[in-house]
């Protein structure tokens, strides 16, 4: 009989494929659909097209991976099966780590207006560079996860006593492969989108101070974008900590029922986090959802009609 853990990953792959993969499609489709009435993305547009694309292979993946681990083990534990998968992974969760980080330095540096040459520098390069920016990041974030194949194959040799399934169960990566790849793909990203989240909250702090200290009241209709430029940040960065703590778990040698425990609810609310970015990209874009509603209305209305 399946044991619980193995349950829940199964119904979190199973469920992810069925939750991720129509909404992300949707924010594609809703963006391309801008892209042909008015020709031109703005920068926080053109980071949620590449969120939904990143997205959908992401899913594809990660569930893919939770099934063959439950379903068919030795599979999974195959050296080259794994080398591939964590390579995917890697590589699609670092992007979409960077894809956060770009989306919170455009809110942050239109949103606060800061002077310092560094936030100037962010702010011009996000406006006029930004599609070349996400090819060089994605193809920086692909040189940094490629190596983990082979790190991979090393430390999949089986041991000395010929017991290969020992071996599957716990792998590890080499140092000198997981911090470098730890550090670009995940800490520095996380830690420039988390600034950002603080300079942004001060300010709409100050805004906050401003508008009630303001009698004209000039400043009170922006109060509203960044509330929701701080939640988007917000809970992207909670997605990004799901990933973070997995992999810490991980490497725990001799793991308790606890941390088994919180192995497990992180794997699953991993495989679940690709259809909950849909829906805080959702939330954040008014023009999206505009679009997604004309079209599930009009597709109603034929159907009414029909």
């Amino acid at each position: 009989m399946m044991s619980p853990d193995l349950l829940s990953i199964l119904v979190s792959s199973v469920l992810g494929l069925v939750l991720a993969i129509p909404s992300n499609t949707c924010i594609v489709m809703g963006n391309l659909d801008i892209i042909r009435k008015k020709g031109k993305l703005s920068p926080s547009d053109v980071i949620f097209l590449g969120k939904g694309i990143v997205n959908i292979p992401l899913q594809c993946v990660m569930s893919i991976e939770g099934m063959i681990f439950v379903l068919c083990p030795k599979v999974c534990y195959v050296t080259e099966v794994r080398g591939l998968f964590n390579t995917s992974v890697y590589f699609l969760t670092y992007y979409s780590f960077w894809l956060t980080f770009w989306l919170s330095a455009h809110y942050c540096t239109s949103i606060t207006n800061l002077s310092y040459g560094f936030f100037i520098w962010i702010k011009r390069i996000v406006s006029n560079f930004l599609s070349r920016l996400l090819f060089l990041t994605a193809f920086g974030m692909f040189i940094v996860s490629v190596p983990a194949f082979w790190a991979v194959n090393a430390e999949s040799i089986p041991s000395s006593d010929n017991s290969t399934e020992d071996s599957g169960h716990r792998f590890s990566m080499r140092l000198s492969h997981v911090v470098p790849m730890t550090f670009l793909g995940c800490i520095l990203p996380f830690c420039l989108s988390l600034l950002c989240l603080v300079l942004t909250f001060s300010f709409l702090l100050r805004h906050v101070w401003r508008v009630k200290n303001n009698d004209s009241g000039s400043t009170r209709p922006n109060l509203q974008a960044h509330v929701k430029a701080l939640r988007t940040i917000f809970f992207l960065l909670l997605m990004s900590t799901f990933f973070c703590v997995s992999r810490v778990l991980m490497f725990f040698r001799n793991p308790t029922k606890f941390i088994e425990l919180m192995l497990t609810i992180n794997l699953s609310l991993r495989l679940l986090s690709p259809s909950v970015e849909a829906a805080v990209i959702f939330q954040a874009s008014n023009k999206l959802r505009r679009i997604i509603l004309r079209r599930f209305w009009i597709k109603s209305l034929r159907n009414t009609e029909t």
